[in-house]
């Protein structure tokens, strides 16, 4: 029972204890818990002061790397792209003047032809022969005619014989050379050099004016014709630079323009714009389509890359240099107005000079104020 006793006592007292060692402990600890805090916050501005001036000492610190791009000065142009399609003047069909079925064909598909090149016969032997008749008919007129004349002249004869035998002559003369005519019609003649591109009837069959009997094509000089939208009726003039790219044949040429319409289209709200090109090779086609370049803007300046331009959160436009000082390369933030932009490239009005060194490959991940190594 002594025992009990005495542990219960002991059980007591470390009760009771604990109990003050508890509500002692909680004032204590809030206590030392501000004390540490601040000794916290002492100690973070001890060892940021010591880390600004390890930066400074330090020649091992790391620096964001960054590729510089000197700011070029050249000439800026600005194109309108717009599409045209291939014509060319000497792109015909020849049609006969005269009906008549075909005799004989002299050329073929693909051939090159001279100018007064006989290309097609038609059957002409009706008119040979009223030719042949005619002609007989007017020897006799002409005999006539002759002595009839001989004896006018003696004072022999009526003058109404004399007449007569005049115009008989005449008449068969005129109707000889209309017979002639349509002699020469019945050939089917290229009115030009050019080649042969097609040939639509075959021998025996028969054709007529209104049925085409040759395709010709003369492809030394062709033009593209466009249609440009009236807005640009300012910027468009004779002579202004052109670039045309086939990408079907993959050919580029540079041209100017020739021709501009004087008539707007009510229906697409545009004009004409032709351009004359060289074809020597005759690898650009007719209906061949092309895309154009017009140039509708062109002035000397400075030009940089558009992916190195930046906004801001007031929308400002702004790009960033190097600046170096005291051995050390400071990135440099500056706005910039531009003026035009074109094919990844902007036209700098303000904010650069030519002496300018861009921030190239890193641009995205510095600021203004950073020191940087630039690599080369």
């Amino acid at each position: 029972m002594k025992n009990i006793f005495l542990l219960f006592t002991a059980a007591t007292l470390l009760f009771s204890c604990g109990e003050e060692i508890k509500k002692s402990s909680i004032s204590d600890l809030n206590s030392e818990k501000n004390s540490i805090i601040n000794q916290i916050d002492s100690l973070n501005k001890q060892l940021k002061i010591v880390e600004n001036k390890l930066l400074k000492l330090d020649t091992t610190k790391k620096l964001h790397v960054v590729t510089i791009l000197p700011v070029k000065k050249e000439v800026f142009k600005h194109y309108i792209d717009i599409q045209g399609v291939v014509k060319a003047d000497k792109n015909i069909e020849i049609r006969p003047e005269m009906g008549g079925t075909v005799t004989a064909i002299y050329v073929k598909e693909g051939q090159q032809v001279a100018a007064g090149q006989t290309l097609i016969q038609l059957d002409d032997a009706a008119v040979k022969n009223s030719i042949a008749e005619l002609t007989t008919q007017l020897n006799l007129a002409k005999t006539t005619f002759d002595r009839q004349e001989r004896l006018w002249n003696q004072k022999i004869g009526s003058e109404m014989q004399y007449l007569q035998a005049k115009a008989q002559k005449e008449g068969l003369e005129n109707n000889l050379a209309s017979l002639k005519t349509q002699v020469r019609k019945m050939k089917i003649i290229a009115p030009f050099s050019g080649i042969v591109d097609e040939i639509f009837p075959k021998i025996g069959e028969l054709t007529s004016p209104t049925a085409a009997t040759v395709r010709l094509l003369n492809l030394n000089n062709v033009y593209i014709e466009a249609d440009v939208t009236e807005t640009y009726l300012p910027v468009v003039k004779i002579g202004t630079e052109t670039i045309l790219n086939f990408p079907s044949i993959g050919k580029e040429v540079e041209s100017k323009i020739t021709q501009i319409g004087n008539y707007i289209n009510p229906d697409n709200r545009s004009f004409k714009a032709r351009i004359n090109i060289s074809n020597k090779d005759n690898s650009i086609k007719p209906n061949l389509l092309a895309n154009l370049k017009i140039v509708d803007f062109k002035q000397e300046g400075l030009v940089i890359p558009s992916t190195l331009v930046q906004k801001d959160q007031k929308g400002n436009n702004y790009v960033f240099t190097i600046n170096t000082a005291n051995g050390e390369n400071i990135v440099d933030k500056k706005l910039i107005t531009i003026l035009k932009e074109y094919n990844n490239e902007v036209f700098i009005s303000e904010g650069l000079e030519a002496t300018d060194t861009l921030v190239d490959k890193g641009a995205r991940i510095v600021k203004a104020g950073d020191i940087v190594k630039i690599n080369n």
